[in-house]
């Protein structure tokens, strides 16, 4: 069991308060901006996720791979994101600090605060996405950032939660990547061998050597 009060180190409370200030002034259609985009972000590396995987399907097996475990360790980091916000149980900022105006809505009582779904999500899609497209390799962390600095900026959580949901998705999503690339690669170099699985798996020519991009 957990605890339903905790001590916010004093800096995370400070910048959270400075965050929201400089959101409160901000002008409207940057605060419309980023409400939006604090959902949008997620939904983006799930688009480019769905795209690898249809460029792995022209890759080797290793790849598609790779393509076919991306959405299970983010996945398996969402939901270990959701095992320690259950187990402590750690409050929003926006529900003890009445004189802080946020951006978007303060999220019900039971939606705990540590760590941010949201940044977990988007630093586990980014490494992910990162191992399948080398050339996501600056854009898919800048977005994972982004969406860390939104869930502070529109007043739901301490910069804090984002932090250790970005720790929790960068770690997360590479052991599983690693711990499952070897049987899975060896899976799909059977299953692209039944035509019923081509649309799925296969490529229309040999398939070629990574190439590291």
């Amino acid at each position: 069991m957990g605890t339903e009060i905790e001590d916010v180190p004093d800096i995370s409370a400070e910048w959270y308060r400075e965050v929201t200030a400089f959101a409160r002034n901000a002008p409207e259609w940057v605060r419309d901006a980023a409400e939006v985009a604090t959902d949008a972000v997620p939904a983006i590396l799930f688009a480019l996720l769905v795209f690898g995987w249809w460029r792995a399907r022209r890759g080797d097996d290793r790849r598609m791979a790779l393509a076919l475990l991306a959405p299970v360790a983010v996945v398996v980091a969402y939901l270990a994101s959701e095992g320690v916000k259950s187990l402590l149980r750690l409050r929003r900022p926006c529900w003890d600090l009445a004189d802080v105006v946020t951006v978007a809505p303060c999220p019900p009582y039971g939606d705990w605060s540590l760590p941010s779904n949201h940044a977990t999500f988007a630093a586990a899609g980014a490494v992910a996405l990162v191992a399948l497209w080398r050339g996501t390799a600056v854009a898919a962390p800048v977005l994972a950032l982004l969406e860390a600095f939104s869930r502070v900026f529109v007043g739901v959580h301490y910069p804090h939660d984002v932090v250790a949901g970005l720790l929790l998705g960068a770690v997360v999503a590479p052991v599983v990547l690693l711990a499952l690339r070897n049987p899975v690669t060896a899976l799909v170099g059977a299953m692209r061998r039944r035509p019923a699985l081509t649309a799925l798996l296969a490529t229309t020519r040999p398939s070629a050597p990574p190439r590291g991009r």
